[in-house]
């Protein structure tokens, strides 16, 4: 029998010590959507000194660009964006407290290494399952950057957002652990 994980937002680092590659679990609570535009736009405030749209400690970013609301929904369908277009702007992100980031697909080295520094982790999000996704989403709102459409940041409300942990604050990489073991199954055929 599977246990099941409920984690809370904000992440904090012992939440975070408790949670490792390959583990799935649901988040609820306070996240915030973001793409590469967004990202882009973010760290050139930090670089000018301004701070970000929201205060990014212990925060999670969930990498989507959602379709317009249907009527009586507070979102449209909500599926992963691919992470590495967020891959040079998460490690500064990450270095001024982000610890959680959500998406698909493997993440570069300097992510990776800004994760075991600075304690944050990725997870993936099911491609494909946008509109499933979305009945997670309790509420959203509009918090910045309005102009870039479905781009903007926005403030979500979650409740069990289901996730797997890919890379993990100890230096796990699901990516790469399942080629492994892939590799090795795969020649005894």
């Amino acid at each position: 029998m599977t246990t099941e994980i409920e984690v809370k937002t904000p992440l904090t680092e012992d939440i975070l010590a408790t949670i490792h590659t390959g583990d799935r679990f649901f988040i609820s609570g306070v996240m915030y959507t973001g793409r590469d535009a967004a990202h882009a736009r973010m760290v050139q405030a930090l670089a000018e000194g301004k701070p970000p749209p929201f205060d990014i400690k212990g925060q999670v970013i969930y990498f989507v660009g959602p379709s317009p609301a249907r009527p009586g929904r507070p979102i449209g369908a909500a599926g992963p964006t691919t992470s590495y277009r967020m891959d040079p702007y998460s490690p500064q992100l990450i270095c001024k407290g982000l610890k959680g980031m959500i998406g698909k697909g493997p993440r570069g080295k300097e992510v990776k290494d800004a994760m075991v520094k600075y304690k944050a982790i990725y997870c993936a999000a099911t491609g494909g399952g946008a509109a499933l996704l979305s009945k997670c989403i309790k509420k959203a709102d509009v918090i910045a950057y309005e102009d870039l459409g479905p781009e903007a940041v926005r403030r979500i409300v979650v409740e069990r957002f289901p996730v797997i942990c890919i890379n993990d604050i100890y230096g796990g990489d699901l990516y790469e652990q399942a080629q492994k073991e892939y590799a090795l199954e795969s020649k005894y055929f």
